[in-house]
């Protein structure tokens, strides 16, 4: 089985589309949480993942779409759900807050948005902590019913590691990439043969850049895009 790997959209539709447009044919999408924040286009984003994502889990903007001033300390995270919370419908709403926190795709592959620990829901997880995960994976295996690896999003960071025998995948994020390199991210990954594939393809950032100056947005929000950070 192939499935399309995409996380951390942040409500960035020119991203998005360039993402689908250059995905190869694969057996599902999924997405690893974060459709909405920072962005312009958090309902276009929604609807969108709605349409083409088989599943989908909540990440901490699509979690806090109804209280923004939790990110106070962050303007530029702030005001993209106050902007969330003014353009999304009530449909759209009820769906990010339906989102699960984790579940599990081909059969054995546990998707989650941030550490896959329960009790550890926001924690990043960077590339080189990826060894980290094995035991925490290993608590998991019961409940899940035996894990061959993980997929994760949140540090907008892309990475790919075997940890004792399972893999560990971020796509990157789609939207607002931080790891130096500002093409969109995504990953497909063959299940079956246990291979994965990290994608980048480039996008109009000036669209977004303008966009978030029409939408009244940080002006950081649109200058960090062409920077990758």
């Amino acid at each position: 089985m192939k499935l399309g790997l995409i996380s951390d959209v942040h409500a960035n539709l020119p991203a998005l589309e360039a993402v689908l447009d250059d995905m190869p044919p694969v057996d599902a999408v999924v997405c690893a949480g974060d459709v909405i924040g920072y962005n312009p286009w958090p309902a276009e984003c929604v609807e969108r993942v709605r349409s083409v994502a088989a599943t989908t889990v909540r990440g901490n903007h699509d979690r806090t779409v109804d209280t923004p001033e939790r990110y106070r300390a962050n303007r530029m995270a702030e005001a993209g759900l106050e902007h969330a919370k003014r353009e999304l419908d009530a449909d759209g709403l009820d769906w990010l807050r339906s989102l699960p926190r984790a579940t599990s795709v081909a059969d054995d592959y546990l998707l989650v948005h941030s550490h896959p620990a329960p009790d550890r829901e926001d924690a990043y997880v960077h590339p080189h902590e990826f060894p980290t995960l094995g035991r925490h994976l290993d608590d998991l295996d019961a409940e899940y019913g035996g894990l061959d690896g993980v997929v994760l999003g949140h540090t907008h960071v892309q990475g790919m590691e075997s940890v004792d025998g399972r893999l560990v995948i971020n796509p990157g994020s789609v939207g607002q990439p931080r790891d130096d390199d500002p093409d969109a991210a995504y990953a497909v990954l063959d299940a079956d043969a246990g291979e994965v594939d990290l994608r980048r393809v480039p996008y109009d950032i000036d669209r977004v850049a303008a966009a978030v100056g029409d939408a009244g947005l940080p002006e950081r929000t649109a200058k960090r895009l062409s920077r990758g950070e």
